[in-house]
């Protein structure tokens, strides 16, 4: 898989068009992250990471080994509450803004996440620690 972040952005919209419940995802550092943020910001209801398991079956060790990431999607009144999620930076191009053309994504009802030296940080946040990034994606 060459792009983590279109893949994770793709099954949560996937996952939300098909109204399921979770999502569950190969996990790495930066999903985490991200993941984090999300419901820090009420994007997502909830996330947990799911450890590897062995499971001993009759003459046969069945064995996971890679952990994943479980998201709980939010829902309000039977609708998504992501309405959209847009992928900026991509690796064939990279998105960078400065500190000073951060703008507020659909006039600060949505919210651009940006990798900054500091992590990731919402644009809110990128606007008022003066600091630019890399622009990942908006959701709104």
């Amino acid at each position: 898989m060459l792009d983590s972040i279109s893949d994770m952005i793709t099954r949560i919209r996937n996952a939300n068009a098909a109204k399921k419940e979770e999502v569950q995802l190969p996990y790495s550092k930066l999903r985490f992250a991200i993941a984090q943020l999300l419901v820090k910001e009420g994007w997502l209801g909830q996330f947990e990471v799911i450890e590897p398991l062995k499971i001993a079956h009759a003459n046969k060790d069945i064995e996971e080994k890679f952990k994943q990431l479980k998201i709980i999607l939010k829902y309000s009144n039977g609708q998504p509450f992501i309405t959209a999620i847009n992928r900026i930076s991509r690796p064939g191009q990279r998105i960078y803004v400065k500190k000073d053309k951060i703008r507020p994504v659909l006039n600060g009802f949505g919210m651009a996440v940006i990798s900054t030296p500091k992590g990731l940080m919402t644009d809110k946040e990128a606007r008022q620690k003066q600091m630019g990034g890399e622009l990942f994606f908006e959701i709104w």
